[in-house]
């Protein structure tokens, strides 16, 4: 039987621990039910927003900070380009959550922004078309980050340092003991000192025991041509949220080299409980409807062709806050699920948590708040 000192279960974005690990001398084994980069679970869909001034709560601000030096180590380590700064406009009413968050985060940790009345923002970027008296908060560090590129790049920095790799395994249980956890897979067992899981919606029906309420969501990223393609020549306009009547949706301008057209997604679509294994993963004409209100009424030159849609999941928690604690009863099984739909942009610093958690028992981190405890 195969001995491990730390086997990671799933291998999206917060899988790729198996670099921290692999990287700091540790046998490690990552094992993936489908293949890197696969197109079921959160870690795909070409491109992610990443931003300093986080509306969500100014608590991870410094993760963030943390983050954006790890994603420039793994350029340098992997030799390409994944985080393309391009600043991000936030926009909405000032009271709004996104506008308030926003700014509230770049004043409590004094972070270089802007903040604009509408007339500007839309003189400044003639994409946008919104009411007089929203605002738009610029931050220059904001940006995307390439999403499956970012997974691949990890994966092979991991390998490089000497990480096992196996895809097409599906881990079935894991059997926790004092000194070692038994990982019983579709294709045998495995016996390694500790085990992360990172199987993101996959993690409610893995350990139905955690004692999280999990709630897994149905999302949809659209990408279009632009009905006019002016506005968003090269440099022209920046990665962008609004928030307005139809909901907060996201937005990333075309870039040549990663992907066609504007990409658009409606930030928890429509807020419905899925199972992963069986949910609908096509993309009909109400989906598509719920992203185009918000064109047609604050972005009408991306109001063009539909070029292509993907679903993709959010894992939830209640709070919306991430989740990274020890299974209660078994301290050499850590869990990792830290999206509630905002979570790629934190993957390498995630990684390095888990990483420090399996390896030392604690990390230098605040990550009391992502506490099984807190549901009681």
């Amino acid at each position: 039987m195969a001995h491990f000192d730390v086997v990671v279960c799933g291998l999206g974005a917060m899988g790729t621990a198996a670099q921290h690990l692999a990287r700091r001398g540790k046998r490690v084994l990552g094992i993936e039910r489908y293949a890197p980069g696969h197109d079921r679970g959160s870690s795909h869909g070409r491109t992610r927003i990443i931003r300093l001034g986080y509306f969500e709560h100014p608590s991870y601000v410094p993760l963030l900070r943390h983050a954006y030096g790890l994603w420039r180590n793994l350029e340098r380590a992997a030799g390409r380009e994944l985080l393309h700064v391009t600043g991000i406009a936030e926009i909405g009413p000032p009271s709004g959550v996104l506008v308030k968050g926003t700014l509230g985060s770049a004043r409590i940790h004094d972070l270089p922004h802007e903040v604009i009345p509408a007339p500007e923002l839309m003189r400044r970027f003639p994409a946008f078309r919104v009411p007089p008296d929203y605002v738009a908060v610029l931050q220059p560090d904001g940006g995307m980050l390439e999403a499956e590129g970012a997974v691949a790049a990890q994966l092979a920095l991991a390998t490089a340092a000497g990480a096992h790799i196996r895809n097409g395994e599906r881990v079935r249980v894991l059997e926790p003991h004092p000194n070692y956890v038994r990982i019983v897979t579709d294709r045998g067992n495995i016996d390694a000192g500790a085990a992360i899981v990172t199987v993101g919606p996959w993690l409610p029906s893995f350990l139905p025991a955690l004692g999280a309420p999990l709630r897994v969501t149905r999302e949809v990223m659209t990408w279009f041509a632009p009905a006019d393609a002016q506005p968003f020549s090269p440099g022209r306009t920046p990665v962008f949220i609004i928030e307005s009547r139809h909901g907060m949706h996201y937005g990333i301008p075309p870039r040549a080299d990663i992907h066609a057209g504007i990409k658009i997604a409606k930030h928890h679509h429509r807020n419905e409980t899925v199972d992963p294994d069986a949910y609908d993963r096509t993309v009909s004409a109400g989906d598509e409807a719920l992203i185009r209100a918000a064109l047609a009424e604050h972005i009408p030159a991306a109001n063009g062709r539909l070029l292509a849609a993907k679903t993709c999941l959010y894992t939830m928690t209640p709070d919306g806050d991430f989740l990274i604690d020890r299974l209660p009863g078994a301290a050499n099984i850590i869990v990792a699920s830290p999206c509630s739909g905002h979570g790629f942009k934190f993957a390498p610093v995630i990684g390095e948590i888990v990483a420090d958690l399996a390896t030392t028992g604690a990390t230098p981190h605040d990550i009391a708040g992502f506490s099984l405890r807190r549901f009681g």
